[in-house]
Protein backbone atom coordinates (compact mmCIF):
# COMPACT_ATOMS: atom_id res chain seq x y z
CA UNK A 1 0.00 0.00 0.00
CA UNK A 2 1.55 3.78 -0.90
CA UNK A 3 1.03 6.28 2.17
CA UNK A 4 1.36 9.45 1.65
CA UNK A 5 2.16 12.65 3.58
CA UNK A 6 0.66 15.58 2.85
CA UNK A 7 0.65 18.49 5.50
CA UNK A 8 -1.82 20.66 3.31
CA UNK A 9 -4.85 20.41 4.94
CA UNK A 10 -6.96 22.83 3.11
CA UNK A 11 -8.08 22.15 -0.50
CA UNK A 12 -6.59 24.92 -1.83
CA UNK A 13 -4.98 23.75 -5.24
CA UNK A 14 -6.92 20.49 -5.83
CA UNK A 15 -8.62 19.91 -8.87
CA UNK A 16 -12.08 18.85 -8.02
CA UNK A 17 -15.14 17.57 -10.38
CA UNK A 18 -18.33 18.45 -9.06
CA UNK A 19 -21.15 16.61 -11.33
CA UNK A 20 -24.61 18.30 -11.48
CA UNK A 21 -23.48 21.90 -10.95
CA UNK A 22 -25.82 23.75 -12.69
CA UNK A 23 -27.92 24.72 -10.52
CA UNK A 24 -28.99 24.07 -6.60
CA UNK A 25 -26.44 22.11 -4.28
CA UNK A 26 -24.05 21.10 -7.24
CA UNK A 27 -23.99 24.73 -7.82
CA UNK A 28 -23.37 25.57 -3.83
CA UNK A 29 -20.51 22.79 -3.93
CA UNK A 30 -18.73 24.13 -7.08
CA UNK A 31 -18.89 27.88 -5.35
CA UNK A 32 -17.42 26.89 -2.07
CA UNK A 33 -14.83 24.51 -3.45
CA UNK A 34 -13.63 27.37 -6.02
CA UNK A 35 -14.17 30.08 -2.52
CA UNK A 36 -12.12 27.76 -1.08
CA UNK A 37 -8.96 27.57 -3.18
CA UNK A 38 -9.58 24.56 -5.50
CA UNK A 39 -10.18 24.18 -9.49
CA UNK A 40 -13.64 23.42 -9.99
CA UNK A 41 -14.91 21.31 -12.97
CA UNK A 42 -18.31 22.45 -13.24
CA UNK A 43 -20.58 19.75 -14.97
CA UNK A 44 -24.02 20.65 -16.03
CA UNK A 45 -26.61 18.42 -18.19
CA UNK A 46 -29.14 21.92 -18.91
CA UNK A 47 -28.36 24.66 -17.29
CA UNK A 48 -25.53 26.45 -17.86
CA UNK A 49 -24.54 27.26 -14.32
CA UNK A 50 -22.98 31.17 -13.87
CA UNK A 51 -20.80 32.07 -11.26
CA UNK A 52 -19.83 35.17 -9.34
CA UNK A 53 -16.90 37.07 -11.55
CA UNK A 54 -14.57 36.53 -7.47
CA UNK A 55 -14.29 32.59 -8.48
CA UNK A 56 -14.86 32.65 -12.51
CA UNK A 57 -11.10 32.27 -12.88
CA UNK A 58 -11.27 28.85 -10.53
CA UNK A 59 -14.57 27.36 -12.30
CA UNK A 60 -14.47 25.68 -16.12
CA UNK A 61 -18.16 23.94 -17.41
CA UNK A 62 -18.44 20.82 -18.78
CA UNK A 63 -21.45 19.76 -20.05
CA UNK A 64 -22.31 16.31 -20.06
CA UNK A 65 -25.23 13.60 -19.40
CA UNK A 66 -23.89 11.37 -17.36
CA UNK A 67 -26.35 8.43 -17.64
CA UNK A 68 -24.45 8.57 -20.82
CA UNK A 69 -20.94 6.82 -20.39
CA UNK A 70 -20.08 7.97 -24.19
CA UNK A 71 -20.58 11.85 -23.01
CA UNK A 72 -18.63 11.11 -19.70
CA UNK A 73 -15.96 9.62 -22.02
CA UNK A 74 -15.58 12.98 -23.99
CA UNK A 75 -15.62 15.20 -20.37
CA UNK A 76 -12.97 12.77 -18.95
CA UNK A 77 -10.86 13.67 -21.75
CA UNK A 78 -11.65 17.30 -21.91
CA UNK A 79 -11.21 17.77 -18.40
CA UNK A 80 -8.02 15.62 -18.78
CA UNK A 81 -6.91 18.02 -21.65
CA UNK A 82 -7.84 21.60 -19.70
CA UNK A 83 -7.11 20.93 -16.29
CA UNK A 84 -4.62 17.69 -16.35
CA UNK A 85 -6.50 15.32 -14.14
CA UNK A 86 -7.75 15.64 -10.82
CA UNK A 87 -7.35 15.38 -7.21
CA UNK A 88 -11.30 15.15 -5.98
CA UNK A 89 -14.58 14.26 -7.20
CA UNK A 90 -18.19 14.72 -6.24
CA UNK A 91 -20.29 13.27 -7.86
CA UNK A 92 -23.98 15.26 -7.15
CA UNK A 93 -25.96 14.89 -10.07
CA UNK A 94 -29.43 13.12 -9.67
CA UNK A 95 -32.91 13.36 -10.53
CA UNK A 96 -36.27 12.09 -9.10
CA UNK A 97 -39.62 11.16 -9.74
CA UNK A 98 -42.69 10.49 -6.95
CA UNK A 99 -44.74 8.08 -7.85
CA UNK A 100 -46.37 4.54 -5.81
CA UNK A 101 -44.28 1.62 -6.38
CA UNK A 102 -47.33 -0.34 -6.93
CA UNK A 103 -47.87 1.91 -9.89
CA UNK A 104 -44.40 0.81 -10.95
CA UNK A 105 -43.19 3.30 -14.01
CA UNK A 106 -40.28 1.13 -15.74
CA UNK A 107 -39.34 4.28 -17.62
CA UNK A 108 -39.21 6.74 -14.59
CA UNK A 109 -37.49 3.62 -12.39
CA UNK A 110 -34.64 3.26 -15.49
CA UNK A 111 -34.20 7.22 -15.88
CA UNK A 112 -33.51 7.59 -11.92
CA UNK A 113 -30.71 4.05 -12.03
CA UNK A 114 -29.20 5.42 -15.41
CA UNK A 115 -28.62 8.55 -14.01
CA UNK A 116 -28.42 8.38 -9.93
CA UNK A 117 -26.78 5.29 -9.68
CA UNK A 118 -25.07 4.47 -13.27
CA UNK A 119 -23.78 8.34 -13.67
CA UNK A 120 -22.30 7.79 -10.67
CA UNK A 121 -20.56 4.94 -11.56
CA UNK A 122 -19.70 6.37 -15.26
CA UNK A 123 -18.31 9.15 -13.72
CA UNK A 124 -16.03 7.57 -11.13
CA UNK A 125 -14.97 4.85 -13.40
CA UNK A 126 -13.80 7.46 -16.25
CA UNK A 127 -11.50 9.47 -13.72
CA UNK A 128 -10.05 6.50 -11.44
CA UNK A 129 -6.73 6.74 -14.10
CA UNK A 130 -6.80 10.95 -12.87
CA UNK A 131 -7.09 10.02 -8.92
CA UNK A 132 -4.63 7.03 -8.65
CA UNK A 133 -2.29 9.08 -9.73
CA UNK A 134 -2.45 12.25 -7.06
CA UNK A 135 -1.90 12.05 -3.51
CA UNK A 136 -4.75 13.28 -1.87
CA UNK A 137 -7.76 11.91 -4.04
CA UNK A 138 -11.05 12.12 -2.45
CA UNK A 139 -14.13 11.37 -3.67
CA UNK A 140 -17.67 12.23 -2.69
CA UNK A 141 -20.94 10.33 -3.19
CA UNK A 142 -24.57 12.54 -2.73
CA UNK A 143 -26.51 10.10 -1.25
CA UNK A 144 -29.84 10.65 0.69
CA UNK A 145 -31.22 9.96 4.02
CA UNK A 146 -33.72 7.72 1.81
CA UNK A 147 -31.11 5.58 1.17
CA UNK A 148 -31.22 4.98 4.61
CA UNK A 149 -34.51 5.16 5.47
CA UNK A 150 -37.40 7.49 5.54
CA UNK A 151 -41.39 7.05 6.03
CA UNK A 152 -41.45 9.46 2.71
CA UNK A 153 -44.28 8.28 0.54
CA UNK A 154 -43.75 7.54 -3.30
CA UNK A 155 -39.86 7.14 -3.15
CA UNK A 156 -39.44 3.70 -3.22
CA UNK A 157 -37.17 3.60 -6.92
CA UNK A 158 -35.42 7.04 -5.46
CA UNK A 159 -34.23 5.59 -2.14
CA UNK A 160 -33.60 2.27 -3.73
CA UNK A 161 -30.89 4.07 -6.34
CA UNK A 162 -29.70 6.09 -3.01
CA UNK A 163 -28.96 3.04 -1.28
CA UNK A 164 -27.39 1.45 -3.90
CA UNK A 165 -24.83 4.94 -3.99
CA UNK A 166 -23.88 3.89 -0.33
CA UNK A 167 -22.97 0.55 -1.30
CA UNK A 168 -21.05 1.54 -4.37
CA UNK A 169 -19.32 4.03 -1.87
CA UNK A 170 -18.51 1.79 0.59
CA UNK A 171 -17.14 -1.34 -1.67
CA UNK A 172 -15.11 1.34 -3.60
CA UNK A 173 -13.42 2.63 0.04
CA UNK A 174 -12.69 -0.99 -0.12
CA UNK A 175 -11.50 -1.01 -3.37
CA UNK A 176 -9.35 1.31 -3.52
CA UNK A 177 -7.28 1.07 -0.91
CA UNK A 178 -3.96 0.34 -2.36
CA UNK A 179 -5.01 3.24 -4.27
CA UNK A 180 -5.25 5.19 -0.78
CA UNK A 181 -8.31 7.06 -2.67
CA UNK A 182 -10.93 7.90 -0.19
CA UNK A 183 -14.84 7.40 -0.71
CA UNK A 184 -17.48 8.81 1.51
CA UNK A 185 -20.87 9.62 1.03
CA UNK A 186 -23.05 12.30 2.31
CA UNK A 187 -26.90 12.15 2.80
CA UNK A 188 -28.82 15.03 3.10
CA UNK A 189 -32.51 15.01 3.93
CA UNK A 190 -34.88 17.55 2.61
CA UNK A 191 -33.23 20.36 0.94
CA UNK A 192 -34.97 23.44 0.04
CA UNK A 193 -33.85 23.37 -3.67
CA UNK A 194 -35.58 24.18 -7.15
CA UNK A 195 -35.03 20.45 -8.05
CA UNK A 196 -37.54 19.84 -4.25
CA UNK A 197 -39.70 23.03 -4.66
CA UNK A 198 -40.40 23.55 -8.25
CA UNK A 199 -43.84 23.43 -9.97
CA UNK A 200 -45.25 24.49 -6.97
CA UNK A 201 -47.25 27.03 -5.20
CA UNK A 202 -46.17 29.32 -2.72
CA UNK A 203 -48.51 28.18 0.00
CA UNK A 204 -47.55 24.34 -0.85
CA UNK A 205 -43.99 25.18 -0.68
CA UNK A 206 -44.68 27.21 3.03
CA UNK A 207 -46.98 24.22 3.90
CA UNK A 208 -44.18 21.77 2.81
CA UNK A 209 -41.62 23.94 5.09
CA UNK A 210 -43.49 23.40 8.01
CA UNK A 211 -43.54 20.08 7.37
CA UNK A 212 -40.37 19.36 8.04
CA UNK A 213 -39.56 21.94 10.14
CA UNK A 214 -41.89 20.08 12.87
CA UNK A 215 -39.98 16.68 11.67
CA UNK A 216 -36.24 18.29 12.62
CA UNK A 217 -34.81 18.45 15.83
CA UNK A 218 -33.14 21.44 14.83
CA UNK A 219 -36.27 23.35 13.82
CA UNK A 220 -35.07 24.44 10.22
CA UNK A 221 -34.83 23.14 6.79
CA UNK A 222 -31.95 22.90 5.09
CA UNK A 223 -30.09 25.09 2.99
CA UNK A 224 -27.48 23.81 -0.20
CA UNK A 225 -24.65 25.58 1.88
CA UNK A 226 -24.98 23.20 4.96
CA UNK A 227 -24.52 20.21 2.20
CA UNK A 228 -21.55 22.43 0.58
CA UNK A 229 -19.74 22.66 4.03
CA UNK A 230 -19.63 19.19 4.64
CA UNK A 231 -18.69 17.93 0.78
CA UNK A 232 -15.74 20.66 1.34
CA UNK A 233 -14.65 19.13 4.15
CA UNK A 234 -14.60 15.60 3.35
CA UNK A 235 -13.09 16.33 -0.27
CA UNK A 236 -10.43 18.03 2.48
CA UNK A 237 -7.16 16.18 3.73
CA UNK A 238 -9.03 17.42 6.76
CA UNK A 239 -11.09 14.21 7.06
CA UNK A 240 -8.27 12.26 5.82
CA UNK A 241 -8.92 9.53 8.49
CA UNK A 242 -12.50 8.67 7.25
CA UNK A 243 -12.96 6.38 4.36
CA UNK A 244 -16.36 4.47 3.46
CA UNK A 245 -18.33 6.70 5.79
CA UNK A 246 -22.05 7.95 4.93
CA UNK A 247 -22.45 11.31 7.29
CA UNK A 248 -26.68 12.08 7.37
CA UNK A 249 -26.90 15.60 7.36
CA UNK A 250 -30.75 16.09 7.85
CA UNK A 251 -31.29 18.46 10.56
CA UNK A 252 -31.89 14.99 12.82
CA UNK A 253 -35.14 14.14 11.87
CA UNK A 254 -37.85 12.18 13.47
CA UNK A 255 -39.18 10.46 11.18
CA UNK A 256 -36.19 8.66 9.73
CA UNK A 257 -36.50 4.23 9.78
CA UNK A 258 -32.88 4.55 11.17
CA UNK A 259 -30.03 7.11 11.70
CA UNK A 260 -26.98 4.68 11.05
CA UNK A 261 -26.20 1.43 9.15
Amino acid sequence: MRVFHNMDLSIKGMKVLVTGAGKGIGKEIATTLAKEGAMVAANYSKTTPEFDDSISDKVKTYRADISSRDQVRKMAEQVREEMGGLDGLVNNAGIWYLFPFEEFDEAKFDAIMNTNLKGTIYTTMEFLPDLKKSNRASVVNIASNAGIGTSALNTTAYSISKAAVIMFTKRMALEMEKYRIRFNAVAPGWIKTDLTIGGKSMSEIEAMEKSFIERSTVCRTGKPEDVAGLVSYLISEKSSFMNGQVLVIDGGRKDNLTHSL
